[in-house]
Formats: C-alpha cells, structure tokens, sequence
C-alpha cells in the first residue's frame, strides 16, 4: 500500500514536473519567437539603412566621379594652353636673356656706384657734422682770442704801472737800504777804532801807572765788561745790517718772480739791482 501510495505520488510529480516543463518551454518558445521577431526587425531596419546610407554613397561617389571627370577635362584642357603658354614663355626668356644679362650687369654697376654713394653720403655728414664742430671751436677760440687780448692789454697795462712801480721802488729801497747800511758801517767802523783806541789807552795807563796785580784785575774784569757790552752792541748793529740785507734780497727776489709772472724779462729794467751780501760773506 505505501509502494502503491507513493508511487501514486511519483506518478502525480511527475505529471505536475512534466506539465510545468511543458509550461516552460512553451514560454521560452514565445520568448525565443519574439526576440526571433524584434532581431529580425532590427536586422531588416540596419540593413535597409545600411542599404540606403551606401546607396547615397554610391550617388555621391558616382556624381563626384562624374565632377571629377569634368574638372580632368578641364584640366587637360588647362595643361595645353599652359603648354602653349610655356612654350611662348621659354621663346620670350631666350628672347630676353640678352637683355636680362645686361641689366644685371647693369644693377651690379649700379649697386656699386650705391654703395659708394652711402658711402661718399656717410663722409659728407661726418664731415658737416666735423665742420660744425669746428665752426663751433672757431666760435669759441675766437671768443676767447678777445678775452685774451682784453686780458693782455690789461695785464700789459698792469706791467707797465708795476714796472714804474718797482723802478720806484727799487730806487726808494736801494737808497734807503744803501744810506742805512752806510750808516751802519760807519757807526760799525768807528766803534771799532774807538775800541782800539781805548785798548791802545788802557795799554799806555795800564804801564804808566804800575797797578799792583789785584787792581790790575780788578781794572781788567770792568775793561772785559765794557768789552762785552761794545761787542754785543756790534753784534747788535751786525744782526740789523744783515736783517736789512736779508730783507732787500728778498724783496728783490719777489719783484723778479712778478716780473717772470708777467713774462717781463729782467733785462728791461735798464739797471742791475743791487744785491747785498751777508754780513761775513
């Protein structure tokens, strides 16, 4: 009873399995028909446009190939009048090869005489330029030739009133200094001959009286300090007559570096300066 119960049931299963495969494979086949269907359309569609896109392709091509075979005639017909064109423009060349030789040869001649012509431009304005510069110098050299005399006639002019002046003063100094000096010596000279002289008296007083030793001493300290003081009084009288010389020389030697200053030869003064010496010289 069970092996006939559940065989029972195995027969059912498998009736329901069969009839739900059945179901199945009823829908898969509407499935596969109806995707059959729409690749179909699809297929017909992309053919009919591929059919259309190179039929217009083909149009195309067969109109451009007919364009093109237009603009080649064209074109041939183009290359024979250029052929014939040619050929009158090579007899044209040969024709102007003469001429053309002679006008370069002309252009080269003319280059030449160009670049001597910017050359022969460029040293005419350097020296414009050059002689306005020197018209410029002239200018300013010419002013300064009217300074220039200007200042020499007032430089001669000042010459000649420093000339008078050193004549007059040389005179002046020379005769000041000469007198003074004069002086000098005569007073220097006669203190010397009284100094000898008084030396000569004390000698004779000195043996007349027979002074004892201490006097005599005594008599020779006060003779040593008058001697002294006469002789730094000579000293005295020596440093003035040199101060004088020393100042006569000077002077002499600034007007002989004014006159050189003022391009006056020393020989235009008619004389010889006096110059005196240094005591002891």
């Amino acid at each position: 009873e069970m092996e006939a119960k559940y065989t029972r049931k195995m027969q059912a299963l498998r009736d329901e399995m069969d009839l739900r495969r059945k179901t199945e494979l009823h829908e898969l086949e509407e499935r596969k028909n109806t995707q059959i269907s729409e690749l179909m359309g699809n297929h017909e569609g992309a053919f009919g446009a591929i059919k259309n896109y190179y039929n217009d392709i083909t149009a195309k091509n067969l109109t451009l190939i007919n364009l093109l075979k237009e603009q080649v005639e064209d074109l041939k017909k183009k290359e024979t009048v250029l052929e014939k064109e040619k050929a009158e423009v090579l007899l044209q060349n040969k024709e102007l090869t003469g001429p053309l030789q002679e006008t370069q040869e002309q252009v080269a001649e003319l280059q030449k005489k160009l670049v001597h012509y910017y050359r022969d431009k460029e040293a005419l304005m350097n020296s414009k330029a050059h002689l306005k510069i020197t018209q410029k110098e002239l200018k300013d050299l010419q002013w300064e030739h009217e300074v220039l005399e200007q200042r020499f006639s007032k430089v001669q002019a000042e010459r000649d009133e420093l000339y008078q002046k050193f004549t007059r003063a040389i005179n002046e100094v020379q005769q000041k200094t000469g007198f003074k000096n004069l002086l000098l010596e005569r007073k220097l000279h006669g203190l010397r001959n009284l100094l000898e002289q008084k030396e000569v008296e004390l000698s004779e007083v000195v043996t007349a009286s027979n002074l004892s030793p201490s006097a005599l001493s005594l008599v020779s300290h006060k003779l040593e300090d008058v001697l002294n003081s006469k002789n730094a009084t000579i000293q005295d009288l020596q440093l003035q007559l040199a101060r004088v010389c020393k100042a006569h020389n000077d002077m002499l030697q600034t007007f002989e570096a004014k006159l050189t200053a003022f391009g006056i030869p020393l020989d235009n003064l008619g004389f010889q300066p006096l110059s005196f010496p240094f005591p002891g010289q």
